[in-house]
């Protein structure tokens, strides 16, 4: 079976541009670089999953209509089996290489890739926009310190979005106010989205 090649940029680039923890609502100041085919390549994912210096782009979309959320529950199948059984209210995954072969991305490639992965996962039958809204960093568990999240609002026209995949579980619209009561059973990216919810849905208007 072939490796999987996955999307990263180097933390040190990360760095120089300004590292934070949880959110940054500032995306406009890192994406340039971050979608710079220059500052972005593929490698093996394998290694990549316990190498710090590296940080794998992962874009996390937000499946919103009116003041619901789309939230699921991470199955046993799970690709990142550190997050299986969390809550979860972000639907994407790594950037790979696929079938074109390419070395980096940038930025309408990178668009195009967000779409195919929220397709493999999900169906969506309802109209949108697409609006990428913070970036996510956490550096504090062995699962954030080598993940950078790309976070998009998509805003649906109707609820109208089911899974795709086996390994989501537990699927369906929430309202916020319960995602908020259900906090402490979310991964943290989600809790994360969650406490800054107003701010990413402001910011998607």
């Amino acid at each position: 079976m072939k490796a999987e090649n996955i999307l990263v940029v180097r933390r040190s680039l990360l760095e120089q541009l300004g590292m934070f923890q949880g959110l940054c609502f500032d995306a406009a100041r890192y994406l340039p670089a971050l979608l710079s085919r220059e500052n972005n390549f593929f490698t093996p994912r394998e290694p990549a999953e316990t190498n710090p210096s590296l940080k794998q782009l992962i874009p996390y979309v937000l499946i919103v209509h009116g003041d619901t959320v789309f939230h699921y529950v991470r199955g046993k199948k799970s690709g990142e089996q550190r997050l299986v059984a969390k809550g979860s209210v972000g639907i994407g995954g790594h950037m790979n290489d696929g079938d074109e072969g390419l070395f980096s991305l940038d930025h309408d490639a990178y668009n195009a890739a967000v779409q195919r992965e929220v397709a493999e996962e999900m169906f969506i039958e309802s109209s949108f926009t697409n609006h990428i809204v913070a970036l996510l960093n956490d550096d504090s568990n062995d699962v954030g310190k080598v993940h950078l999240g790309v976070v998009h609002i998509f805003r649906l026209a109707e609820d109208k979005a089911r899974k795709r995949e086996s390994v989501i579980t537990g699927a369906g619209f929430l309202p916020i106010a319960e995602l908020h009561r259900r906090r402490d059973t979310l991964e943290t990216w989600s809790q994360f989205c969650m406490d800054g919810i107003d701010q990413l849905l402001a910011a998607a208007k």
